[in-house]
């Protein structure tokens, strides 16, 4: 499954997220189910980011999100979280 989170994210704290969300895609690489990571920006809107990850399944995606020290990453962000569905089956 996919797992996509976009973010709006103020021109002039785009470093300090960015070094953030690295932290969360490391804490998350550890977890079981994981495969992949990766954080983008739109080229056309500078302040919108998306946090990708893909996982062997939602319940793995689930159980790395419950992981205390990657909420404590992941909660401070979420207020710059655009308020959207995120998890995609692949099909």
């Amino acid at each position: 499954m996919l797992a996509i989170t976009r973010y709006r994210v103020p021109e002039t704290e785009a470093e300090s997220f960015a070094e953030r969300a690295r932290l969360i895609l490391d804490a998350l690489a550890q977890c079981p189910g994981h495969r992949w990571g990766r954080l983008g920006r739109t080229v056309d809107d500078p302040t919108l980011w998306a946090l990708v990850t893909e996982w062997e399944g939602a319940g793995f995606y689930r159980r790395g999100l419950g992981v205390p020290e990657i909420r404590q990453l992941a909660i401070p962000l979420s207020a710059l979280a655009v308020d959207e569905p995120g998890a995609y089956e692949i099909v």
